[in-house]
């Protein structure tokens, strides 16, 4: 099958801006929930809560001979209404005998009752080891300025890598794909935000940098072979040039998507509460790169290099 995605250019970009013009308006609902007060759903590296560090009592007689389940806790957990809390074994004497859990602001009567039924399902905790401690948000904020600078950094990157590599307008329009990516992978987690409560934490900054990565990769692929077939075919119509290129380079973008994809829905089916929101914004991000790769930064170079040319010939025109 043979792609003339030229041909339908205006519907790739209705369908894009019909995604993000949703995500905006679920980001402006967001900013005035009472409830969320941020386009997105913060979750606790950004709004803080309380940490609690739990360790086995193995001095107690077969107290630690069955290692925590950390099933077990996630059902404790749920059962106390603490079900999107971030929850880890950690290591004590070289076996997993300790719990981490990051949870909302906990009250006193809360955490004793959260403690007493652990303690029921995976054993009795030292006191003298366990840890309370509250988290404020200051971290989240540094987190996320950093990772405002570092996208800010990538995209400089891309723009000098792109420049040099290629022409200016090919950076102009690979940064345009990139944008589009992260504002439908920010839009798609403010709606799941308000409609299933879904947060983000500083794994979803992560998220977005390997996005930013993913897509400028597939993006450079399918303009090196553009820039290939302008020197073998100077005069084919830019349109054609665009589209041979895409088709050319097309098994390879949803092949190099496909294998991606099976690991991160690995990922998020089998990888836990903690990972699966990152594992998430992943898919969607890669989903959305692959499409603004071939639909996006393809057709609007196309368009750019079209009008250059019409403006070119109208000048020579003029002057003959």
């Amino acid at each position: 099958m043979t792609l003339r995605i030229n041909k339908a250019r205006s519907l790739w970009w209705a369908i894009s801006a019909a995604v993000i013009l949703s995500g905006i308006i679920s980001m402006v609902i967001s900013w005035q929930n009472p409830n969320i007060k941020a386009p997105l759903r913060p979750g606790l590296d950004f709004i803080g809560g309380t940490r609690l560090q739990l360790v086995r009592d193995c001095s107690q007689p077969g107290n630690c001979d069955q290692p925590i389940d950390i099933n077990v806790v996630r059902e404790v957990a749920k059962e106390q209404g603490l079900g999107d809390s971030s929850i880890q074994l950690i290591s004590e004497n070289g076996q997993e005998n300790g719990i981490t859990i990051r949870s909302k602001n906990l009250e006193t009567d809360q955490r004793t009752k959260l403690q007493a039924a652990l303690s029921e399902k995976v054993g009795a905790f030292d006191p003298q080891k366990n840890q309370i401690d509250s988290v404020g948000p200051t971290l989240g904020r540094e987190l996320f300025r950093t990772g405002v600078i570092a996208l800010a950094v990538s995209f400089l990157g891309i723009v000098v890598y792109l420049s040099f590599r290629f022409q200016w307008d090919y950076a102009l329009f690979a940064i345009v794909a990139t944008f589009h990516d992260l504002l439908v992978t920010v839009g798609i987690f403010s709606i799941l935000g308000l409609v299933l409560g879904a947060e983000v934490d500083s794994l979803f900054i992560v998220a977005l940098l390997t996005i930013t990565g993913f897509s400028v990769n597939d993006t450079v692929v399918i303009y090196d072979r553009i820039r290939e077939n302008i020197k073998n075919h100077p005069q084919t119509p830019i349109a054609e040039i665009v589209d041979d290129a895409v088709n050319q380079t097309l098994s390879r973008s949803i092949n190099t998507t496909l294998t991606t994809m099976l690991s991160l829905f690995a990922i998020f089916l089998f990888g836990g509460e903690t990972l699966k929101y990152f594992s998430l914004a992943l898919i969607i991000g890669f989903i959305a790169g692959a499409y603004s790769s071939i639909f996006i930064a393809s057709t609007l170079l196309t368009l750019w290099r079209e009008r250059n040319e019409y403006t070119i010939d109208k000048i020579n025109t003029s002057v003959d």
